[in-house]
This record gives C-alpha cells, structure tokens and sequence, in this order.
C-alpha cells in the first residue's frame, strides 16, 4: 500500500493522517502495508526504543512456536486469533493447516486497515475453514458469538491474544475479556498470550517513554503490565513450560536469542 493508492473496499474507515499500531508494527517487521505517517512515528518510537523492531519480531516467531507446539504437540484443531494484525508471511492458519490441514481458524479484529485484508487471511485447505470477525476486543460476547458460527465449542480451541490486551487499557476489564472468552471454550483449551511490559529485568523501562510518545502521536492508546499484572490474565489456567518468559525465549529451542520487554506464555485450561 503505498501513499498514491486510493481505497479499496471497506477502506473508508481508515485514516491515513494518523499513525496507527497495525500498519506501524507492519513497519517494524518489514511489510508494505504502511504509509508515511507510521513510517515516522515507527521510526520515532525505535530511535527511543531501539529494541522494538526485536519485540516485533519476537511476538512475530512466538506466534509461529506456539501454534507449531499447540498443532503438533498438543493436536489442537481450532484457533481463535484474536487481534489479528495485518497479514503477513506464515499466519496462523498456515502454520496450523501445514501440520493438520483439517485445523479451523477464526481470526478476530476491528481494525479497519485489517478488515480490508482480510481476504488475504481467508484461505484455506479444502480440509479446513478459516472465518474473519469483525469485532472488538473490549466485546468478548461478540468474539465469542462469531467465532461459534465456524468453531465447535465443544471442542478445545487455542485461544491466541498476542499483543492485544496492551490496548485494553483498565486491567481489570482486560483480565475480565480473558475469563470470559476462556469460559467459553472447554476443557483441554489453551490460552497463548504476548504483552508488552517495563519489566527492568527485561530491560523494560524504555518503553514508559515510548509509549507516552506512541500515545501522543498514534492510535490506538497503549499500556504495559508488570509481570504480575500479566501473570494474573493465567489464573486458573496450567501453564505450559517454561511458564511466563520473555516472547523471544519461550521454547526456543537451540542458541541463546536475545530477551525482550515482551511476556509471552501459553496455559491450558484443566
């Protein structure tokens, strides 16, 4: 997407004067869905914090981890992906359907800029069926209601919130979208999750001033949690090892990769 285009459908609702998070993190991790504007802030954000092009990276290869591990490991079939982003190389249905082809995937976003892509998102194995909801975070009903016309929630589903409850900016409301999306899945579910954090031990502090940027000159408005606000989003859920680390070394696997101020962690449902 380039300065020239004009919309395309579904379009109008985007506002191209103003930075925004799915186009800025499309930025960060080299996509072209961007335009100026989140060029700048991108770049204004990464000269205050220059370790944000590894955080996007790192929630990034997470979400490729975690859906190899909960496909391949754990047989998981269905995937909610709430807080899709914009699409890019390896999206979660094509990770999941590469290991199982039958695997169902609903990915969920209210994000304008997102909804005109999103065609890009529905694709899919003849086996298998990937949905597209147009809603929003802060209405877990809704998510749940949309996700029910294409996921058997009977059945366990790999709810996947990465980098999206940052943008709930009351953690009680955000603990409380988490408790009732996970009620509405069944035993055996599991729940993967990223947050950014101002966490010192990884190196965290400078996004106090970042995100103050970002909140001045972007949109939506984003917060960090400490370790034990995040921790708190797996009450009654098991974690899966290595519990609560930085996204980068969750399951890493070989080498020593780099941490950054970004929690990831996955849990079961018991």
């Amino acid at each position: 997407m380039s300065e020239s285009q004009g919309p395309v459908d579904g379009s109008s609702r985007v506002n191209t004067g103003v930075a925004h998070n799915a186009r800025v993190w499309n930025y960060w991790i080299g996509g072209k869905d961007n335009y100026k504007v989140d060029q700048a802030v991108g770049d204004q954000v990464a000269a205050m914090f220059p370790v944000i092009r590894d955080v996007a990276r790192a929630d990034r290869d997470f979400l490729g981890r975690a859906v190899r591990y909960l496909a391949g490991e754990r047989g998981v079939r269905q995937f909610l992906d709430v807080g899709t982003g914009l699409p890019t190389l390896d999206n979660t249905h094509e990770i999941a359907q590469r290991i199982a082809p039958e695997s169902r995937i609903v990915y969920v976003d209210n994000d304008p800029i997102v909804l005109v892509h999103a065609r890009g998102l529905l694709t899919s194995t003849p086996e298998g069926t990937t949905d597209y909801v147009d809603a929003d975070v802060h209405h877990p009903d809704d998510i749940v209601e949309g996700a029910g016309a294409t996921l058997d929630l009977d059945e366990p589903v790999a709810v996947m919130m990465l980098g999206i409850l940052n943008f709930v900016l009351d953690t009680e409301r955000a603990q409380d979208i988490v408790r009732r999306i996970m009620a509405a899945v069944p035993s055996g579910s599991y729940l993967a999750l990223t947050h950014p954090t101002t966490d010192p031990d990884l190196g965290g502090e400078g996004n106090v001033d970042a995100m103050k940027f970002w909140n001045e000159n972007a949109t939506p408005p984003i917060t960090a949690r400490s370790r034990a606000e995040i921790t708190a989003f797996f009450d009654g859920l098991e974690p899966v090892a290595p519990g609560i680390v930085s996204c980068s070394l969750w399951r890493a696997g070989s080498g020593s990769p780099a941490a950054v101020p970004q929690f990831g962690a996955v849990a079961r449902k018991p």
